[in-house]
């Protein structure tokens, strides 16, 4: 049980010299990519740069205690600080006490929600969350991100937080750009996207390994960082308009404890329970995808308490709401992370550079983080997958576009909700009309089939009605419907068997609409029939009296009952 909730106990014992060299060396490499990442994601939610720093301290290390994946790297993400920034923006203005507040009380809701939610096993809520929903809106919110970017690199100050608006603010503003900012931002964005796309072949013909390459590739920014850093130190482009990160405060993060606002609480409930889902569904996909990887396995429930933990920690220490990140969790992996310790030794080096080398920091130009963040961002962008899904079902791509259409034009939250919604409309109404079936016996065989696409032998008085669906309220009624109908047109029935070997479930409701199938056609003279009916569902079944009214009989297989009634009528 305490390894359960407290999942470093399973591997800490076993720990070895080997273990820790690995784990080691990941950490300093993970230290020294994700710094510029961690302030320029502080700076996307409209935080002061250092609370990315701070986000990456005790998270990690509660992270390490409660969380079960070896690999996972947690710290500020980009689509987490979009959403921070969207909601934070609603209830205080950034750049004042009462937003920073407004951030601690947004980690505390987060992590209370994500630990509930774990306690009460609830890691089922995120598949909710469809893939062409969450693929829409994190394409949606890298646009979004990189326009919201965009004043950062022309050195312009926008405001709107919203694509339209954002688009026609940059459009009026355009002959305001900054020269030196923009040489600064577009310079460095070129540099990153050319790395991007050929750095690693580049490398390769040079003769460095493939490893090498991509773990050379990946630290582009810190390359972008240092040059742009002492270009603004050498050539005093602050003096000349050029925003800079300024000065850092040196020192590990002051303990913070949020305050109870009634009000501020009510409005952040809504975007911390979205933030929390994201969170979740975005560390829980890495985390399986690469424990498989190594044959490592994660349990989703716990680690929602883990990721809970991490954001109580981001709280409690200055920080801004965290999860598993993307580029943070592939760069922990590729640099041979082989358990947690190896977020604790990078929260160590990051808690060494907040300590000793902030003041290396302050000539470096917002325009480069702003660079890194759309470059980021737009990894996200799923043109592919946005093919694929209009090709293949148009209904879900109508959940995606509206996703996609409501997080550019309303902002993150009516986009996932307007998504998620949608998605979950649609799902009731596929399922309220459930695909079925009258099949028939393909001659010499036991399998039966549709009778449409197939070549089929049949029984004249004898109609086998497959149900591809549970049953259950929304399309119990639509049952009732397809029974009476077929009886009406074809007068000379005498048996209908129901095959279940698709319905997983039959709720009350269902129930109902079976009695009252088996009422209606034992006035018409038809005998009702189950076939194929699986383990659980007639154990649901024998709890009630249906079975007892029941017309017909219960066959074990469809061929069984065809073979039976076909000689009854003969």
């Amino acid at each position: 049980m305490l390894k359960r909730y407290l999942p470093i106990l399973s591997w800490l014992p076993h720990y070895n010299r080997r273990l820790c060299g690995a784990d080691l060396l990941a950490g300093v490499i993970v230290t020294v990519m994700v710094i510029p990442q961690s302030l320029a994601y502080a700076i996307l939610a409209g935080l002061p740069a250092v609370v990315g720093l701070y986000a990456s301290l005790l998270p990690l290390l509660a992270y390490a205690l409660l969380g079960t994946s070896r690999t996972l790297a947690v710290g500020p993400v980009a689509i987490i600080a979009l959403m921070t920034g969207a909601a934070l923006s609603g209830v205080a203005t950034p750049g004042t006490p009462a937003y920073l507040e407004a951030a601690l009380v947004l980690s505390l809701l987060s992590g209370l929600m994500l630990i509930v939610m774990g306690l009460l096993r609830m890691g089922f809520l995120a598949n909710f969350l469809s893939h062409p929903v969450i693929g829409g809106f994190l394409s949606a919110s890298g646009l979004l991100i990189a326009a919201n970017q965009a004043g950062h690199l022309l050195g312009l100050d926008l405001e709107a937080h919203t694509l339209l608006p954002r688009l026609g603010e940059l459009a009026a503003d355009l002959p305001g750009v900054h020269g030196p900012t923009l040489a600064l931002g577009i310079g460095s964005l070129a540099f990153l996207v050319l790395l991007r796309l050929y750095g690693v072949r580049g490398l390769r013909r040079l003769g460095l390994p493939t490893p090498l390459a991509g773990l050379l590739t990946r630290a582009g920014p810190i390359a972008a960082v240092a040059a742009t850093t002492w270009l603004t130190w050498r050539f005093d482009l602050a003096a000349q308009g050029v925003a800079v990160i300024g000065e850092i405060p040196r020192g590990l993060p002051p303990l913070t404890l949020p305050g109870f606002e009634p009000a501020l609480w009510r409005n952040l409930l809504v975007p911390a329970f979205l933030i929390s889902v994201v969170g979740f569904v975005e560390s829980v996909s890495m985390g399986q995808m690469l424990g498989a990887r190594r044959r490592e396995r994660i349990s989703p429930n716990q680690e929602l308490v883990g990721l809970g933990g991490a954001n109580l920690a981001a709280a409690l220490s200055a920080g801004m709401p965290v999860t598993g990140g993307l580029s943070r969790t592939v760069i922990n992996y590729d640099a041979g992370a082989r358990t947690p310790m190896a977020g604790l030794f990078a929260a160590v080096g990051i808690a060494l550079v907040t300590l000793l080398l902030t003041p290396l920091l302050y000539h470096l130009p917002i325009a480069t983080l702003a660079a890194t963040i759309t470059v980021a961002s737009l990894t996200l962008v799923d043109l592919p997958m946005i093919r694929q899904t209009w090709r293949y079902s148009r209904s879900d791509f109508s959940a995606m576009a509206v996703t996609i259409v409501l997080t550019l034009v309303e902002g993150v939250e009516a986009g996932i909700l307007g998504g998620v919604t949608l998605s979950v409309a649609l799902f009731l109404y596929r399922t309220s009309r459930p695909h079925s079936a009258l099949v028939g016996r393909i001659p010499g065989t036991e399998h039966f089939r549709n009778m449409v696409r197939h070549d089929t032998e049949t029984v004249r008085h004898v109609a086998l009605l497959r149900i591809d669906e549970s049953l259950y309220f929304a399309n119990a009624r639509y049952l009732e419907d397809t029974a009476y109908d077929l009886v009406t047109t074809h007068p000379e029935l005498e048996h209908l068997v129901l095959i279940c070997s698709a319905v997983n479930l039959i709720d009350a409701s269902a129930l109902e609409s079976l009695d009252a199938i088996n009422a209606r056609l034992k006035d018409s003279g038809v005998t009702l029939h189950l076939a194929e009916v699986k383990g659980p569902v007639m154990d649901q079944l024998k709890r009630s009296d249906f079975l007892d009214d029941m017309t017909g009989r219960v066959f074990l297989s469809t061929y069984a009952a065809w073979r039976e009634l076909a000689r009854e009528t003969e």
